[in-house]
């Protein structure tokens, strides 16, 4: 088995990597001290298992399973000092849940219990039902594909957001600002990315550094300059630049009813 160990502390990658060696049928293909890596890592390389540890940087080791799906996915065994995340390991179906410290004795039962899940997953039946999951998650996700979301941060936990209710997009330095009422979301992006990410909704660039939903526009005032500024959904106020002005016009005379005014 091809596997894969992703923990933030050196010494415990150490650990399960000498473990790992003792195995005739092991074979350490990765190792990684963040879940970012190791999702990158994973796309490059397949691998059977994962040794996961849950509790990590800015992505958790049970946010990565999540990401992974269940259909093709290595086999999780999840290792961590915390047994509070063991119902939350089996919720995401882990092979297996190891509490540091180990002993070689619990490591080997862990393997058993790996190894009899890694030939089930060979035979004919399990093939056929992991095709037809595939099939309908495809259909599933071709059903969503007129309302995507957006992964983004919030309060330090990382939120799915309907595209379709983000009301402003602001860039910030390396990330984009997702306004969604009074709430709002981090991703690590360009205003370009966002807009891109976002093409399914009717989005205005306004002025350097702010995107607007029209969907979201519930008022359009002019400022003494000749600007415009555009109240939305929940309360925020913004407004265009001169260099925007001509593109912004253009488009709010789209809804006028008549014909354009000045």
């Amino acid at each position: 088995m091809r596997a894969i160990i992703v923990d933030d502390e050196a010494a415990a990658r150490k650990v399960l990597r000498e473990r790992c060696a003792t195995e005739q049928d092991i074979e350490v293909v990765g190792e990684y001290a963040d879940a970012e890596s190791a999702l990158a890592g994973l796309r490059a390389a397949a691998a059977d298992v994962i040794f996961l540890d849950v509790k990590m940087g800015r992505v958790s080791g049970m946010q990565l399973a999540q990401a992974l799906g269940p259909t093709y996915a290595p086999l999780i065994v999840f290792v961590t000092a915390f047994d509070r995340y063991a119902l939350q390991a089996f919720e995401v179906n882990a092979a297996d849940f190891l509490l540091k410290p180990f002993d070689r004795e619990r490591f080997r039962s862990m393997l058993r219990r790996v190894r009899e899940r890694h030939a089930a997953r060979h035979s004919a039946s399990y093939q056929i039902a992991a095709a037809t999951l595939a099939e309908l998650q495809r259909l599933s996700q071709t059903r969503l594909e007129a309302r995507p979301r957006l992964l983004a941060e919030n309060d330090g936990g990382l939120h799915m957001v309907d595209v379709a209710q983000i009301e402003l997009v602001t860039a910030d330095r390396n990330y984009v600002v997702l306004t969604v009422g009074n709430e709002t979301f981090h991703a690590r992006s360009t205003l370009i990315q966002a807009e891109e990410s976002m093409r399914s909704q009717p989005m205005l660039q306004i002025n350097r550094s702010c995107l607007v939903n029209v969907n979201h526009v519930r008022r359009v005032s002019r400022t003494a300059r000749g600007d415009y500024a555009f109240v939305l959904s929940g309360g925020a106020t913004v407004t265009s630049s001169e260099r925007y002005r001509p593109k912004v016009r253009e488009r709010i005379e789209q809804f006028v009813v008549g014909g354009a005014r000045d």
